[in-house]
């Protein structure tokens, strides 16, 4: 099995790889210190297994596996937490397997275990993939960064230095001041984790920063037109069912 460790604690990173070496049949293909490097690792070296830490600084680990592409391979992801027992409840219910720190050797010896199981049987490699999908998207929260890709590699932006997001023939891409990279998350739940900030739906393939826009023009059937603030003065056409949204949103429009 090709494995990856993705865990922002260097100490926690080199008790894992000691421990790992005792198995023959695994080969330490990688480690990454944060989620960015950790994505463009699993993109890189595409491992059969993940060891990922669950709380990691300005990206968690489950930040990470949403903005993992969705036309890349679900690797088995096997989560490292310093949890209490409570807080892992949630983990079991869902038939996730975790590991808790410091590390022991028997419960690692387990979860390899299981792992072997599911790499050789295809079903239900497909099912755990599944299931790990599907709790990532339960345990959405607001974005407080962004996950952009450019040229195979990825950026964190803040939610505050993006203009505006569109979509176009499939791909949703995040618009910044002077660049502009693609997002594996459709609009529809970025409006949604954005909410608590001034986004806004312009329209079925737009969602803009309220806060960085040049200027508001009159349209067609009460509706309007916006430039954002920009070096090309993108316009951005708000629907008329989202107009009457737009004027409770700028007061003295």
């Amino acid at each position: 099995m090709r494995c990856l460790i993705i865990d922002d604690e260097a100490s926690s990173r080199s008790r894992l790889k000691r421990l790992l070496k005792s198995y023959d049949d695994i080969a330490i293909v990688g480690e990454a210190e944060d989620g960015v490097a950790g994505l463009e690792a699993i993109l890189q070296q595409s491992p059969d297994l993940v060891f990922l830490d669950i709380e990691m600084p300005q990206l968690t680990g489950i930040q990470m596996l949403r903005a993992l592409p969705r036309s890349s391979a679900t690797p088995l992801v096997i989560f490292i937490t310093g949890y209490d027992e409570h807080a892992l409840a949630a983990f079991e219910a869902n038939a996730l397997a975790y590991l808790l720190k410091p590390v022991e050797e028997e419960r690692l010896s387990a979860t390899i275990d299981r792992a072997r199981l599911l790499i050789t049987n295809t079903h239900d490699r497909q099912a755990e993939a599944e299931n790990l999908r599907s709790v990532v998207a339960q345990r959405r929260a607001p974005l407080d960064r962004i996950v952009g890709k450019k040229r195979d590699r990825f950026y964190l932006l803040r939610p505050d230095e993006i203009l505006f997001f569109s979509a176009e023939d499939g791909l949703v891409k995040a618009h910044s001041l002077k660049e502009s990279y693609t997002v594996d998350l459709p609009l529809n739940d970025l409006e949604s984790d954005l909410s608590s900030r001034q986004f806004f739906r312009a329209n079925r393939a737009a969602l803009i920063n309220l806060n960085r826009i040049r200027e508001i023009q009159p349209y067609f059937r009460s509706s309007y037109v916006i430039l954002m603030a920009d070096a090309e003065n993108t316009q951005l056409q708000v629907s008329e069912r989202q107009a009457k949204e737009l004027r409770s949103r700028v007061p003295g429009l």
